[in-house]
């Protein structure tokens, strides 16, 4: 019953953190009360993940949980950016995506009840592969808002929402750090992958590593693309996409077919 009470405080404190951001457009000071609502929601929806992980004596890594931790963790990250750079009008979107995993979470809830102890090693293959989706997708929603300004600065009419966020360029430079911390983290994930898990095809994972390595090269290449020969605009914007619906396929595609549809953990 509590657990049931924090998860829907956590739920209506992402949506109302979401419409406070969106009525700051308007008003231009319900900045600080919108990150208060966010940080609120962030902390009780991290309470209750802990009680979940009391109650079940370890980690689930079910659909919908692994959902529920990923946003928790970009929520977090874009909290936590939020302190240094202008990126608090992205919680507009990611709010309620958090809000959304959070009841999905809570309307299918897992039924695995056991234990499943991992080594420290699977660990950082684990936390690097959740805080490398976390960046990049980050890093995805700024694209889409990036293409938008774009488009709407070509059509001499941004509407007020666009007006609210950094110049195009801060907002680059900012994707591009992004995608640079994902590609490390990402790195560190296959890396530790390879290393440590003994058997992909046996474990169902080969699919996840090669949709994962094809994410790595697209999103490295357009690093290195932009070092080398400034690529910027819609060639980053695309770039960015494609290398981020390669790994959401990796992460949550194959889940979703193997849990969801084959009925396999």
């Amino acid at each position: 019953m509590i657990l049931f009470l924090l998860e829907g405080l956590a739920f209506c404190f992402y949506f109302a953190s979401s419409v406070t951001l969106i009525k700051d457009i308007k008003e231009n000071r319900l900045k600080k009360l919108a990150l208060i609502l966010a940080w609120v929601a962030v902390l009780t929806h991290l309470l209750t993940l802990s009680l979940n992980i009391w109650q079940k004596q370890g980690i689930d890594f079910s659909f919908f949980h692994t959902a529920s931790i990923t946003s928790l963790i970009i929520a977090f990250m874009l909290l936590f950016a939020s302190f240094s750079r202008p990126v608090e009008k992205l919680g507009i979107a990611l709010f309620p995506i958090a809000a959304l995993m959070l009841l999905l979470d809570m309307a299918y809830p897992s039924t695995i009840q056991t234990r499943q102890v991992y080594s420290s090693a699977m660990n950082v293959h684990i936390l690097s592969s959740i805080v490398a989706f976390s960046l990049l997708t980050i890093a995805a929603f700024q694209a889409l808002l990036l293409a938008i300004q774009n488009s709407q600065l070509k059509s001499h009419n941004p509407g007020r929402l666009m007006l609210a966020f950094p110049p195009l360029q801060a907002m680059e430079s900012l994707l591009f750090q992004m995608i640079s911390a994902g590609v490390l983290f990402l790195s560190v994930s296959l890396l530790s992958g390879f290393i440590f898990i003994e058997d992909l095809f046996a474990q169902h994972l080969v699919h996840k590593t090669v949709l994962s390595l094809i994410a790595w090269i697209i999103f490295s290449s357009l690093l290195i693309g932009r070092k080398r020969y400034g690529w910027r605009g819609k060639k980053a914007i695309r770039l960015t996409l494609y290398g981020f619906l390669f790994l959401l396929l990796a992460y949550f595609g194959s889940k979703l077919v193997l849990e969801l549809i084959l009925d396999k953990v």
